[in-house]
């Protein structure tokens, strides 16, 4: 049963001039997308870059704190921050996991940009270049389309600009995030590395900036029946 990592809560940065770099893209994203929704693929790498998950879905989030990533493939899942608690539905165990959801997420890129500047505050940030996504250079499991959508100077996407995110604490899972900006400054694809070597990479496609979502899309209540586990 595939268990979803935490992830990024995602969304197009707007519009910049053609200089700005990816640091740069990445604070105007902050400051200007309140809400955003994207349809996104997910991959798992073990330390020898073989792929150990791989999911699809939708999300959506409206900061500071609301979001909702929606699992369809291998499995369904649901994951809900609703601002105080973070929720998590297995549907096919009809089990949900509920916690508080500074306790769920610390700071971890799911709280990051679902949240004010907190990547700012808590991440040094520098601009990596044109450099293809590390992972990908030794994994025989990536697809050939996957290969060349992650190749950053590659001619599919030329232009991708990427940055690295390193946490100031030590108190988080994650020892690295990177993240790639095409030439129309849309945020595409994502790399986060834990402490024993696992690549979670996302891929962003059809992102919407700024819709309005429905109070309700951010509120869980467990199905009649479902085993609740935590608070």
């Amino acid at each position: 049963m595939l268990k979803s990592s935490l992830v990024f809560l995602l969304a197009l940065a707007a519009p910049l001039t053609a200089h700005a770099d990816a640091v740069g893209k990445l604070k105007n994203f902050i400051a200007t997308v309140r809400t955003a929704q994207a349809n996104f693929t997910q991959e798992v790498l073990d330390a020898k870059g073989r792929r150990i998950q791989a999911a699809s879905g939708t999300m959506q989030f409206a900061r500071p704190g609301k979001f909702r990533w929606s699992y369809r493939k291998p499995y369904e899942q649901i994951m809900v921050g609703d601002g105080v608690r973070f929720w998590l539905y297995d549907v096919d165990l009809n089990q949900v996991t509920v916690k508080k959801l500074d306790a769920a997420l610390g700071g971890s890129p799911a709280a990051l940009l679902s949240g004010s500047h907190e990547i700012e505050r808590d991440f040094y940030l520098k601009n990596a270049g044109c450099e293809p996504r590390a992972a990908a250079e030794h994994s025989q499991a990536a697809s050939h389309v996957e290969a060349e959508q992650i190749d950053s100077c590659g001619s599919q996407n030329d232009g991708l600009e990427w940055l690295e995110a390193r946490p100031k604490s030590q108190d988080t899972s994650f020892e690295s995030i990177r993240m790639a900006f095409d030439a129309h400054s849309d945020l595409a694809v994502m790399e986060l590395r834990d402490k024993f070597g696992h690549v979670t990479l996302l891929h962003f496609s059809d992102l919407m900036r700024n819709p309005k979502f429905p109070p309700e899309l951010f509120k869980f209540s467990p199905p009649k029946g479902a085993d609740v586990l935590g608070e």
